[in-house]
């Protein structure tokens, strides 16, 4: 069975966002009083969502705030963030011309992240990728969110795709682990953002760089 229908994550694995959104982070933070975490801890706080990130940047910076605080701290990261999105996120190495390549050779694409839809097409829009993806499902499209197989069965609904001619592409053990538990096989990027290393979060091929991925997923019968 030919996998033509290909997911991909957003951050950390089609673009590198880290320097954007440590920058809305540590605005927060230091709005509420706190240090900043910085562009290295940032990358190790990426995955699950912005107000999860955030949480993150609290604990590593004293522990949680009040509700209040925390609140306040997100409005503060969403306006930041909103003004600031493509400042100085940018594709990864060969993203274009590798999505150019499959769309050619008839792949059907579309975005599955647990970034809110909202920023994701915004981001996109902005870099010039939007154009590529049949779809754009972010973390709040759905009731669910990746690891959840959910947001990926959601995903594949919106461009007409099944299982089992579908493919799973990001950096995380969220993408691996929702790939695994909808039934799909999943490319890995080795310079995405992971607090597991690249080559331990079991996904069935990893590439250092987008020249790679057409031949990873053809051996993947894609």
């Amino acid at each position: 069975m030919m996998r033509k229908a290909i997911l991909f994550d957003l951050d950390g694995t089609l673009v590198d966002t880290a320097p954007d959104l440590a920058a809305a982070t540590d605005y927060a933070l230091q709005c509420a009083g706190r240090p900043p975490v910085g562009l290295d801890a940032i990358r190790q706080m990426v995955g699950d969502g912005a107000r999860v990130m955030v949480e993150r940047g609290f604990e590593t910076t004293g522990g949680q705030p009040s509700a209040e605080v925390f609140e306040k701290a997100m409005a503060d990261f969403f306006a930041c963030y909103e003004a600031n999105l493509a400042n100085k996120s940018r594709p990864f190495p060969g993203v274009a011309t590798c999505l150019a390549k499959l769309a050619e050779r008839g792949y059907l694409l579309a975005v599955c992240t647990n970034k809110y839809e909202h920023f994701s097409r915004s981001l996109l829009d902005q870099l010039g990728l939007s154009s590529f993806f049949a779809a754009i499902v972010g973390g709040d499209t759905l009731p669910v969110r990746k690891p959840d197989p959910g947001h990926i069965h959601g995903t594949l609904e919106r461009i007409g795709a099944s299982v089992d001619w579908a493919a799973m592409v990001g950096d995380s053990a969220n993408d691996v682990n929702a790939a695994k538990a909808a039934g799909l096989p999943c490319v890995a990027v080795s310079f995405g953002y992971t607090r597991i290393p690249a080559h331990e979060l079991g996904a069935d091929r990893l590439i250092d760089h987008f020249d790679e991925l057409p031949d990873a997923l053809s051996t993947l019968g894609g």
